[in-house]
């Protein structure tokens, strides 16, 4: 398990306890149930982001605000040899492959409504996933290898250079083009 991990769970339930909600009253307002909250809060498994997401708006935050490292207001620069540190989102299963790693590119600036990754899609030849969705926007330029994003009953095959911008709202995926690996820019609205 990465720090990263530990990070996240750790500020949402500090948050949480901040706020004096219980794991039973965002179970209540995300639709999750208790134990995936406390899973999340302990730990054990990092959910897509539409579960993610749905913490951040029940508990009256940023999804950025789980992410967040400092309180720069002013420009944030992010350079190339500093995107170390990485973020795995499971597909809502605890036993599910983490097929994505994220690198924020703005976890120093503070009131951002945007919020942008570099993601290295990893090879796999496990054609079943889950479709998510939650509010907002996405945008996704395809930077090395193809993709394939499956937006409500559509698909969609993205090469290099290829870029694609949808609400989120509607149930969606991506992943790898034919379980081969990929790298994407991605930039993921969520209005609070």
């Amino acid at each position: 398990m990465s720090d990263r991990h530990i990070v996240i769970g750790h500020k949402i339930k500090g948050i949480r306890e901040s706020k004096q909600l219980s794991v039973s009253e965002i179970s209540e307002r995300t639709g999750l149930s208790e134990a995936q909250i406390n899973s999340i809060e302990n730990d054990e498994h990092l959910p897509s982001l539409g579960p993610l997401i749905k913490v951040a708006r029940a508990l009256g935050v940023r999804l950025g605000t789980f992410l967040d490292d400092n309180d720069e207001l002013g420009p944030v620069v992010c350079r190339a040899t500093e995107r170390e540190e990485s973020i795995s989102f499971s597909n809502d299963s605890t036993d599910a492959r983490k097929h994505m790693e994220y690198f924020s590119l703005a976890k120093e600036k503070a009131g951002r409504h945007m919020e942008p990754f570099i993601i290295d899609i990893n090879p796999n030849e496990d054609n079943s996933y889950k479709l998510s969705a939650h509010e907002g926007e996405e945008f996704i330029f395809v930077m090395s290898g193809d993709v394939e994003v499956v937006y409500g009953k559509e698909t969609y095959h993205l090469k290099e250079g290829d870029s694609i911008f949808y609400d989120s709202i509607v149930e969606h995926h991506v992943h790898g083009f034919e379980g081969k690996s990929a790298k994407i820019l991605a930039v993921i609205y969520v209005p609070i």
